[in-house]
């Protein structure tokens, strides 16, 4: 005999959902509409992803994150081999806006998941919530 009172049936891990941008509730590869841009609701399940309030926590800490690697890296190159400072560019640049725009995807994803799973969701001014 089944539980069904097993609500996580169907639904992709935390770990699947935040790397591959899958809807929480369903798994559709509905997550993100840009780069880094989520979509208003799912379109295979129709979860409003507006409920949950992401905000800017995770390009914060990005920000901070990889500029900090990016400048030991630089720093420890420079007093290393002492390159042209073409190098620099070549090397750092890519870094930078790679490991910014991945880190984001998969940062907010799984904010986003982990509200999800945690029922997570914003109320409106009058006491009503958005569903």
């Amino acid at each position: 005999m089944t539980d069904s009172s097993d609500t996580s049936k169907g639904q992709p891990s935390f770990a699947e959902a935040a790397l591959f941008g899958l809807c929480p509730r369903c798994g559709g590869r509905t997550l993100f509409i840009g780069p880094v841009k989520f979509a208003d609701r799912c379109r295979a399940c129709g979860l409003d992803y507006g409920k949950f309030n992401v905000g800017d926590g995770p390009a914060a800490f990005l920000t901070l994150g990889i500029g900090a690697l990016v400048v030991i890296l630089a720093v420890w190159l420079e007093l290393a081999v002492e390159p042209p400072f073409w190098v620099h560019i070549v090397l750092w640049l890519p870094l930078v806006v790679l490991g910014t725009l991945g880190g984001l995807r998969l940062a907010k994803g799984a904010l986003l998941v982990r509200e999800y799973t945690a029922r997570a969701e914003e109320h409106r001014h009058d006491g009503s919530d958005l569903s």
